[in-house]
């Protein structure tokens, strides 16, 4: 029977039953986001050589140490310059993380440096920048640097590089004129831009010539110092992006969508009010009893004021129809009218009609009355 029961729910019910675990689900996956960020690692371990993922790199890592290179993990730039030296390479990953003032800590070290996808090269490198971007795949060398001739096809791709006339450089892997791969000579050392990571990640590795590009360019010299950095590690005051511009833009399309749909799917489960129906009551209650309850809440409030306009607001609302007045009088028009047809002066009319409010309950109790002799002079033929 609980099994049928289950079947036989709204899609109503479904939801309330479910919107407690979809919004734990979703405040641990935002958590997670944050995390992620924050930590300037990704949650994969993206190219991060601890980490066995597909998309991780401690394959590489540990080929290299079996060749006797010696891998040191650095998270910050104040580990990378008590760790690298010339003769010496460093790969820096994620460099749209790093400041200006940690490239120029990175470069001051002297070590060779390996860049992985920089979205500006010149800031390590003179005479280099970002050229047309291309399908990842496998394509030849067709160029003389040592690592990419011994390992032949390999993957490439992903971002190009342009390379200003006069400069020094190896340019491999191109297509369309336009290399993935660079290595340029910098102040006596050497600076390689990678357009494309595939090569150094697990799933990959054993694939074409990646390994032998990977071990050749980090490997040419006795210590590699792979650099992973983080946001947290920016120097004070340094601009960065915010939260908002660290999220694709499709995510954000993609949310308007779902906020659209959610409204979409809120209108057509919204309840349809028809018109106003009238029932009678269950029980009648007569007139006075009305009066005299809401004068007692007056009473207990001590809120003369507000029954004093009560009954003038009342009053005035009897006597312009009977003037033939405007339902939207001013009040200087209704307080003539009323004097001319009650015989009365002006000020006295206004006192009552518009006047301040009774000083105490017996002041109140005598503008009721005032007011009822009022209007039985104004009825009066």
């Amino acid at each position: 029977m609980s099994q049928l029961g289950s079947l036989d729910r709204t899609p109503a019910e479904v939801w309330r039953a479910a919107r407690g675990p979809v919004a734990v689900g979703v405040l641990v996956l935002l958590g997670a986001t944050v995390i992620a960020v924050l930590s300037g690692t990704p949650a994969d371990g993206r190219l991060d050589p601890r980490s066995a993922a597909p998309s991780g790199s401690r394959a590489v890592a540990e080929v290299l140490r079996d060749q006797g290179v010696e891998v040191e993990l650095a998270t910050t730039t104040a580990a990378v310059e008590a760790e690298a030296a010339a003769g010496d390479t460093v790969l820096v990953l994620d460099p749209a993380l790093l400041a200006p003032a940690q490239v120029d800590r990175v470069r001051d070290t002297g070590a060779d440096l390996v860049v992985v996808t920089p979205p500006d090269p010149a800031r390590f490198a003179q005479g280099v920048s970002p050229g047309p971007q291309s399908a990842p795949g496998v394509r030849r060398p067709g160029c003389p640097l040592p690592a990419a001739s011994r390992a032949g096809t390999a993957d490439s791709g992903g971002l190009g590089w342009v390379v200003e006339p006069g400069t020094e450089a190896a340019l491999c892997y191109a297509r369309g004129g336009v290399p993935s791969v660079v290595q340029v000579l910098d102040g006596g050392r050497s600076v390689t831009f990678l357009g494309n990571p595939a090569a150094l990640t697990n799933s990959r590795l054993d694939d074409e010539g990646n390994a032998a590009l990977a071990l050749g360019l980090l490997g040419e010299n006795p210590r590699l110092v792979w650099y992973l950095p983080s946001l947290a590690d920016l120097p004070s005051g340094a601009a960065q992006d915010s939260f908002y511009d660290l999220v694709p833009t499709g995510v954000w399309w993609g949310l308007v969508q779902l906020a659209v749909a959610l409204v979409l799917v809120a209108l057509w489960r919204a309840r349809r009010l028809g018109p106003v129906v009238t029932e009678p009551l269950p029980v009648v209650v007569r007139a006075s009893e009305t009066v005299e309850g809401r004068a007692r809440l007056y009473r207990r409030a001590g809120a003369r004021d507000a029954a004093a306009e009560s009954l003038r607001a009342a009053q005035r609302a009897r006597l312009v129809p009977l003037l033939g007045l405007p339902a939207r009088a001013e009040p200087p028009a209704v307080v003539d009218a009323v004097a001319r047809r009650a015989g009365r002066t002006p000020p006295e009319v206004a006192t009552l009609l518009y006047g301040a409010a009774p000083a105490d309950d017996a002041a109140l109790v005598r503008l009721a009355d005032d007011l009822d002799a009022l209007e039985r002079e104004v009825r009066r033929p």
